[in-house]
C-alpha cells in the first residue's frame, strides 16, 4: 500500500544538478553594487572581474604561479577554447565515462582529428587513472555531472609528465579537493557548485600550459574567442579580468557574493564538508532502501556533488517512465525540483548536493522520494 505523504517540506526544493541552488543567504538586493550599465572596461568593471579572479585564487587555493581567466560559454567554452589552443603539439588521450566527457571526445576526434586514444567506460564506473600514457595530452573530466562518478585523487598523474592534463572540474571545484599540481588547464562553471549564474566559464592555466601556448601554433584557425595568444605570447589582460567579449556584471557581482558566503562558511573546507554532510544523506537512504541505489558501483569514486540513483525493484520493467513518474510527483509536491537523470544517463534520479544545498533540506526531501516511489508502485499494481 502507498504511504501517507510525509508532514515536512524543504524549505528549498531546488536540486538541479545546473543551474543550480543559488546560497543559502541569497537575496537580489545583495547585487545592488553591480555596475549596471558600465562598460566592463571602466575601472570599476575591471575591478570587479579581477576580484573574481583573485578571489577564485584564494579560496580555491590555487598556487600563485598559476593565470585564472574568465572566458565566454561557460564551462562548456572553456574546454573547448583549451582543447582548440592547446592540443595537437602531441598525441592525445581522451577519457570518458559520461555525456559531458564524450562530447570532449567527439570535438577531438571528429572535428579537430587529432591522433587520439580513447579510454571510455560506462556510467556509474571509471576509467583506470593510472593505465593512461601520461606523455600524451590527457583530457578527462573530474566529476562526471551526468554519471555521479568522480576520480577519487590525482595520485596516478605523474609529476613528470610529458603530456598535459585538461581537466573538465566544472562539478569538482567548491566541492573536492584538486590537486592544482596535477592539473595542467582546469575549468569551472559558476553555476554549478557557487549557484552562480550561467554564461561565464573559468579557465586555470599552470606554467606549463602557458609555455605550450606560447611555442606551439595550432594547424587550424581559431576563432577570436578562442585566441589566447597574439605574436606568439599569452594575452596577459585575459587573466587580470580584461575578458574577451563583454561579461554580464551581474553575474560577476552574483559570483562575487557567492565567493563571501563560501569564506563565510569555512572557503574551500567548509565547501567540501557541506557537500559530503549532503550526499551522505543521499548514500545512507540508499543503504536504508533496498529499491533504490547509487549508480556510482565503488564507493570510492561515487561523486558528493551530483548524487546518480537508478531503482532496483523488480516490479519496475520500464525504469525511464517510472523515473519520470517519481520525479514529476516530486515535482507537483513542490518538494523536489530537476532531479530526472542526464536525458543521456541511465534512467533514474540525480540529486544536487553541492554546498549551496542545505543538509535539512535533502533530510525533508527524502521521505517525500519514499514516499512518491510507494505511490508510483502502488499505480503500477492498479493498472496491472
Amino acid at each position: 500500500m502507498a504511504i501517507a505523504k510525509p508532514a515536512a517540506r524543504p524549505a528549498n526544493p531546488r536540486f538541479s544538478s545546473g543551474p543550480c541552488a543559488k546560497i543559502p543567504t541569497f537575496d537580489v538586493q545583495n547585487l545592488a553594487d553591480a555596475p549596471l550599465g558600465r562598460s566592463h572596461r571602466a575601472a570599476v568593471g575591471k575591478a570587479r572581474l579581477k576580484a573574481a579572479i583573485d578571489g577564485t585564487r584564494e579560496v580555491l587555493g590555487i598556487p600563485d604561479d598559476y593565470l585564472i581567466g574568465i572566458v565566454p560559454a561557460s564551462d562548456t567554452g572553456a574546454v573547448e577554447m583549451a582543447m582548440w589552443s592547446l592540443l595537437g603539439a602531441r598525441p592525445a588521450t581522451m577519457v570518458a565515462w559520461e555525456s559531458f566527457g564524450a562530447g570532449w571526445v567527439t570535438d577531438v576526434v571528429k572535428q579537430l582529428k587529432i591522433e587520439a586514444e580513447v579510454k571510455t567506460a560506462e556510467y556509474g564506473q571509471i576509467v583506470d587513472m593510472a593505465a593512461l600514457d601520461y606523455d600524451t595530452d590527457v583530457v578527462f573530466t573530474w566529476n562526471g555531472t551526468t554519471s555521479g562518478v568522480r576520480v577519487p585523487n590525482g595520485d596516478a598523474i605523474p609529476a613528470d609528465r610529458a603530456g598535459l592534463t585538461i581537466c573538465d572540474a566544472t562539478s569538482a571545484a567548491f566541492a573536492q579537493d584538486l590537486p592544482w599540481d596535477k592539473l595542467d588547464v582546469t575549468t569551472f562553471s559558476w553555476q554549478k557548485v557557487l549557484g552562480g549564474e550561467a554564461a561565464h566559464g573559468m579557465l586555470i592555466l599552470s606554467p606549463r600550459a602557458v609555455e605550450r601556448l606560447e611555442t606551439y601554433t595550432p594547424a587550424w584557425p581559431l576563432p577570436k574567442i578562442f585566441r589566447l595568444t597574439k605574436g606568439g605570447k599569452l594575452i596577459e589582460g585575459i587573466f587580470r579580468g580584461e575578458t574577451i567579449n563583454t561579461p554580464s556584471m551581474l553575474a560577476v557581482e552574483d559570483y562575487l557574493v557567492a565567493l563571501d558566503w563560501a569564506r563565510s562558511v569555512g572557503g574551500l573546507t567548509g565547501l567540501i564538508a557541506r557537500a559530503d554532510a549532503n550526499a551522505q544523506a543521499v548514500w545512507a537512504f540508499c543503504d536504508a532502501n533496498d529499491w533504490i541505489a547509487n549508480l556510482a558501483e565503488d564507493p570510492v569514486t561515487r561523486s558528493n556533488t551530483s548524487v546518480c540513483l537508478k531503482f532496483t525493484d523488480a516490479r519496475i520493467t520500464d525504469g525511464a517512465t517510472f523515473a519520470k513518474a517519481v520525479a514529476k510527483r516530486l515535482e507537483a509536491e513542490g518538494v523536489a525540483l530537476d532531479i530526472g537523470a542526464y536525458r543521456d544517463a541511465p534512467a533514474g534520479l540525480r540529486i544536487w548536493c553541492g554546498g549551496t544545498v542545505e543538509t535539512a533540506d535533502i533530510e525533508a526531501m527524502l521521505p517525500w522520494l519514499d514516499w512518491a516511489f510507494h505511490a508510483e508502485i502502488e499505480a503500477l499494481a492498479q493498472a496491472a
